[in-house]
């Protein structure tokens, strides 16, 4: 792999990772609700379902999920019913007060937080859509598969790390301002209503390209 090629791929994986998505949106409401050093186990969780799709799509099993309507409407449609879910229990989350008055959530064990992330890039059909489309156009066919995957996976891995970390302390710094159980409640709801909306966006979700 040429230099010019990784600084290419290093350019597209910058751009997608900052453009906002259900990874985003996950970030920012774990990171108010919760902080950034406990967001840290649902960003990992993300990165690893990051990594599954793109070594799925790498081997060309992601090729395999495009030409078949069937199994690509299957996984869309996990997808999209998981993240309505997520969306639907942060809208119901219970918030409790504590004895100095300020409203706090009740904060998920690290493996649910990270089983969270996993599965909120995981079940991304956008995810391989973009994976499938986009992954060869970086590889040299003359040279070894593994190798080029690796890089490209450290790389794009390492950006979406900072960036998620960027989303979940931007928010993670409003906090102050959602020290009462009626804001974190509305905090609830919108990024549950977000989330939500991006579900029920992904059933509409075509073979063809990442387009609704």
């Amino acid at each position: 792999m040429s230099f010019a090629t990784w600084i290419t791929f290093f350019v597209a994986a910058c751009i997608i990772a900052v453009s906002p998505g259900s990874g985003a949106v996950l970030s920012m409401s774990h990171g108010l609700s919760y902080g950034v050093r406990r967001t840290s186990a649902t960003i990992f969780g993300l990165q690893s379902g990051l990594l599954l799709i793109f070594f799925i799509a790498g081997a060309g099993v992601g090729s395999l999920l495009m030409a078949s309507e069937v199994a690509f409407n299957v996984v869309k449609t996990v997808g999209a019913l998981y993240l309505i879910y997520l969306g639907f229990s942060q809208w119901r989350a219970k918030v409790k007060i504590s004895e100095e008055r300020h409203a706090e959530m009740v904060v998920p064990t690290i493996k649910r937080r990270f089983l969270t992330g996993f599965l909120t890039n995981a079940t991304n059909p956008k995810g391989i859509i973009f994976m499938v489309a986009v992954l060869p156009q970086f590889i040299t066919h003359d040279a070894p598969l593994l190798p080029q995957l690796l890089i490209l996976a450290v790389t794009m891995c390492c950006i979406d790390l900072v960036v998620m970390h960027s989303y979940a302390f931007l928010a993670s710094s409003m906090q102050r301002f959602f020290r009462d159980a009626g804001a974190v409640k509305k905090q609830n709801r919108v990024f549950g209503g977000l989330l939500m909306a991006i579900g029920a966006a992904l059933f509409f979700v075509k073979r063809g390209g990442a387009h609704a």
